[in-house]
């Protein structure tokens, strides 16, 4: 089984008009860029000044180690965990793993429910 990795800052998911509104020395965050919007998640407290919009009070868990490209199922098993639980997920990758982020009131519930599923859950730390 999977071993899960609390984040331990508050998060945030935002729109921002410019990557030059961005703190790309901020130790910790995802941008996403298409043709309708550039997106952001980061810890709350390294959120720009200027958004198009935000929604604050998330936090995040990572699944640890790097994750092979052949494998399948990752964020079906644990965003199956969740949903039984009414639990809703904002779901980011990386090249080498995968972060779930929950709003942060139901972040015990998550993860004793991945617990309960038999997910292994490591000390928190910081993103």
């Amino acid at each position: 089984m999977l071993t899960l990795k609390p984040l331990s800052d508050a998060l945030t998911v935002c729109k921002v008009p410019s990557v030059a509104d961005i703190d790309l020395s901020a130790g910790f965050f995802f941008i996403g860029r298409t043709d309708e919007e550039l997106s952001l998640v980061c810890r709350t407290a390294d959120t720009p000044e200027r958004t198009a919009a935000r929604e604050d009070g998330w936090r995040g868990f990572r699944v640890e180690g790097t994750l092979d490209f052949s494998l399948t199922g990752i964020l079906a098993g644990l965003a199956g965990v969740l949903a039984d639980r009414k639990i809703g997920i904002f779901a980011v990758s990386t090249y080498n793993t995968d972060y779930i982020l929950v709003k942060a009131e139901a972040f015990g519930r998550a993860l004793a429910a991945l617990a309960e599923a038999g997910y292994r859950i490591s000390a928190e730390e910081g993103a």
